[in-house]
């Protein structure tokens, strides 16, 4: 009997157990652990569990974690991105590692949009500012018509591009800074290209970020010499990962006027879910709630579920192998 263990995933396991019913998989058994005050080690549970599989939000799983559970066989994530997972050296330890691409893209488009459209037409500001008493149209920043304005994108995947038709209707310019796509590839979604970050920088009314969180590429992507390069009338979105952005230096250009609001998904820090972020007027915070939907959150466990099922039952290779050179 193969045990998996999800650790500190919200809701229960009964959507899990009913699909492993249906599917006739009884050599599989699941453990739920919620312990946010971690009285014991992220590393302790899940080598006392004995665990063949796991599922995690957001703890990191490190070698040092791996060389506690040599039963582990595969972390099946319910996310597109992987960088809480030491991927190398998962594929030294024989360890499956699988994502879910696409299963929110629809979702974060529509939510990046929006901040924008909110940005623009300061719809939660206006909102605060009502709320505090003030009932007064000419508060805060000046507002633009969004029709011919340049939104840059940084990186082009699934969600980018299931925003251009969106951002068309508005009328608006679409510039894209992705190193690995061409100038003609773009081209066929109605999109320019920049050649590097910089130009993006200074031609954009909105800069939205949409890349993986990278170890030496993308981290800290978008840093104070970034943020001065944005014209001060320019939005910045990210609903990718918080520390594609450099958070102090993000909070210094909003609160110094390097740029003129941002709206945020993402924070540098959700284990402890602090940010100096939070309270400034000119910037707009959803709590990592891009890719929620009744829909997207059932199909992301489904596919986690999926890839488990495909490793430690089916003894198959899983789908969507993040770490595609690892050898079991």
């Amino acid at each position: 009997m193969a045990k998996v263990l999800y650790f500190n995933i919200d809701d229960t396991l009964d959507y899990e157990k009913e699909l492993l019913q249906q599917w006739g998989i009884r050599d599989m058994e699941l453990i739920e652990i919620k312990d946010k005050e971690y009285k014991k080690t992220f590393g302790e549970y899940l080598r006392d569990s004995g665990a063949e599989g796991l599922v995690v939000e957001y703890d990191k799983v490190t070698k040092e974690v791996m060389d506690m559970c040599p039963e582990l066989k595969i972390v099946s994530l319910q996310s597109i991105g992987y960088n809480n997972v030491d991927i190398l050296a998962a594929t030294d330890h024989h360890i499956c590692v699988t994502n879910i691409p696409g299963f929110c893209a629809d979702e974060v488009a529509l939510h990046s949009v929006g901040f924008a459209i909110d940005l623009a037409r300061k719809i939660t500001y206006f909102d605060r500012t009502v709320q505090a008493g003030k009932w007064d149209p000419l508060l805060g920043y000046k507002t633009y018509r969004m029709q011919d304005k340049v939104f840059g994108m940084v990186f082009f995947g699934e969600i980018p591009k299931r925003m251009v038709p969106m951002l068309k209707a508005m009328g608006l310019t679409i510039l894209v800074y992705a190193p690995t796509k061409t100038a003609e590839y773009l081209k066929e979604f109605g999109c320019e290209k920049a050649e590097t970050l910089d130009e993006l920088l200074e031609r954009a009314d909105f800069v939205s970020m949409h890349c993986p969180l990278i170890e030496g590429v993308t981290d800290h992507m978008m840093g104070e010499e970034q943020f001065k390069k944005m014209k001060k009338t320019a939005f910045f979105i990210n609903t990718a990962r918080g520390s594609v952005a450099d958070e102090k230096a993000l909070v210094k250009a909003l609160k110094e006027g390097w740029i003129q609001a941002a709206a945020v998904d993402v924070i540098e820090d959700e284990m402890t879910e602090q940010s100096e972020l939070f309270g400034l007027d000119n910037c707009i915070l959803t709590p990592h709630a891009a890719f929620m939907s009744e829909d997207s959150f059932y199909e992301g466990r489904r596919r986690s579920l999926e890839h488990l099922v495909q490793r430690l039952s089916k003894k198959e290779r899983p789908t969507n192998l993040v770490n595609s050179d690892v050898v079991f």
